[in-house]
């Protein structure tokens, strides 16, 4: 275990990850890569995998997909599935011969690579909330997303060490127009942020652009970019039973240049998956499996990982619902079929509340320990999602990652480990039936190091919280994500990176950028 593990930094938004003298936010985890301990938890027994496995199958030899894309079609045509129109099957032993070419596990390399991550085994990487129109903060409330939010939430997310992925718009920024909005917005993400960021399928030219912002912003060659991971896209499925034509796109083209595609399905139960988990988790495999068959018969051994996004809708009134006993146990099935698999897998931090309050944390809480517990390597949305994904809040972005902080020093040895001096046995003689530990050597010498410490959670009593203001955790919250923004230093970027990206967008801009439907 490294001895540093337990300590505090403040190094979240500071330039290079280094510490200064002088005041911060807060005082958090370092920067690392969270690695999982435990045994996941498998609610399947054998024969209930291979159940769930062989329907799966079946769903794809005998009822197929709908593939809306021409392109992707003829390919699968090629590789010997049968196709009708735009629906496609294919059996069981090309889906499993495709799944044997996809990696287990794959690395992301930024522009900085001590941001690097790693998308398999038992690594656990946290995404920030991705794709929201609207965000709501205590001063403002509810608001339609605009470029000055987005750029708050960019600083955010590189603040927070507990944070390892800019992943989509943390809000829709709508104030600038569709064409060029990826434009503005990769470029943001690429200077705020020094982290692995991720391009949208939604039609070749943004996926293009991105793709090439990311390759100039790290100042490396096509056969460099190429050689290996270095951002990602996210694909979702149209369920039931179909694959539309810019997702396809765009995962094809990442998957053309070794860039890594995580495909995942959006199957709400009783809605567009059946109401019962085991038919929901065995339709969503079904889209999933499709898309990753194709991209494996493209090129053979290209990064991905499989997506699980199957909860249950509210049966009074057809609204979402997340963090519920259904999407959990969804969760840790689809992690058992997707290590019978041998893919990475992608889960979310996700809640139905409106506002940071209460359910919101139950919720998302309940979601994220489903990660932990499913064995998922990948966590959407783990910080600032409210509203079923229609808001994204800054509160519940600083709220969220107290709970991400929590669940990497649960990860940590020292919370379980049982050498001779953590046994304490010496100390436990020392103190006797009549003492108490406070005083004693043994915890004199561990003190500042032995317990999570809180940047979020007031653990005084009732009488000195009144005392203080009696303030509650969303505004405790508040005012940490104000004093985040306020001392952010932007991470260095090399010179003569930032400005040939600067003329790339430019140009692209005067070519207009990417075509829009009005």
């Amino acid at each position: 275990m490294n001895d540093d593990a337990g300590r505090r930094k403040r190094a979240g938004g500071r330039a290079g990850n280094k510490q200064r003298a002088g005041s911060a936010a807060i005082e958090q985890m370092p920067w690392r890569i969270p690695e999982n301990p435990d045994r996941p938890t498998e609610p399947l027994d054998h024969d209930g995998v291979m159940a769930v496995h062989r329907t799966t199958m079946r769903i794809l030899r005998d009822i197929g997909i709908e593939f809306l894309n021409p392109e992707a079609v003829t390919i699968l045509k090629k590789a010997g599935c049968k196709v009708d129109g735009t629906n496609v099957r294919m059996d069981e032993a090309f889906v499993m011969e495709m799944l044997g070419h996809a990696p287990a596990s794959f690395t992301i390399t930024p522009r900085n690579p001590e941001r690097e991550i790693v998308m398999g085994g038992k690594k656990m990487v946290f995404v920030n909330v991705s794709s929201p129109p609207n965000s709501w903060d205590l001063e403002r409330g509810k608001r339609s997303g605009d470029f000055e939010t987005f750029k708050d939430f960019m600083k955010l997310t590189q603040y927070f060490n507990c944070i390892h992925i800019a992943g989509g718009y943390p809000v829709e920024p709508i104030d600038i127009h569709p064409s060029i909005r990826h434009l503005d917005c990769l470029f943001e993400k690429l200077t705020l942020t020094d982290k692995v960021c991720h391009a949208y399928s939604l039609g070749a030219e943004r996926v293009e652009d991105v793709m090439e912002m990311v390759r100039i912003a790290g100042g490396l060659s096509e056969d460099e970019f190429r050689a290996k991971p270095r951002m990602y896209t996210n694909i979702n499925s149209v369920s039931p039973l179909k694959h539309d034509f810019p997702m396809l796109d765009g995962a094809m083209r990442l998957a053309r240049r070794g860039q890594p595609v995580v495909v995942t399905p959006f199957t709400l139960a009783g809605a567009m998956a059946p109401v019962t988990m085991s038919g929901a988790v065995a339709l969503s495999l079904a889209e999933g499996l499709a898309a990753i068959a194709l991209l494996q018969y493209i090129n053979p051994g290209c990064p991905v990982a499989i997506g699980t996004f199957t909860s249950n809708v509210d049966m009074k009134s057809g609204a979402p619902a997340f963090g519920t006993p259904e999407y959990m146990r969804a969760t840790q099935m689809t992690g058992q079929l997707a290590r019978f698999y041998k893919l990475p897998m992608r889960s979310s931090g996700v809640c139905a509340a409106n506002v940071p309050d209460a359910q919101a944390m139950w919720e998302t809480s309940n979601s994220l320990w489903a990660a932990v517990t499913s064995g998922t390597n990948m966590v959407y949305h783990a910080a600032g999602w409210l509203e079923g994904g229609l808001i994204a809040s800054p509160e519940k972005f600083v709220m969220d990652c107290e709970v991400l902080q929590m669940i990497q020093r649960y990860f940590e040895e020292a919370t379980w480990s049982t050498t001779e001096d953590d046994l304490a046995f010496d100390a436990i003689r020392e103190v006797g039936p009549n003492g108490h530990y406070f005083g004693c050597q043994h915890t004199q010498e561990r003190y500042t190091t032995a317990f999570y410490s809180p940047f979020v959670s007031d653990w005084r009593n009732y009488e000195a919280w009144q005392l203080d203001g009696a303030v509650e955790t969303p505004e405790r919250a508040h005012r940490i994500y104000k004093a985040i923004l306020a001392e952010f230093e932007p991470p260095p970027i090399n010179g003569d990176h930032l400005e040939e990206l600067r003329r790339f967008v430019a140009r692209r801009k005067q070519e207009g950028g990417a075509p829009t439907d009005f």
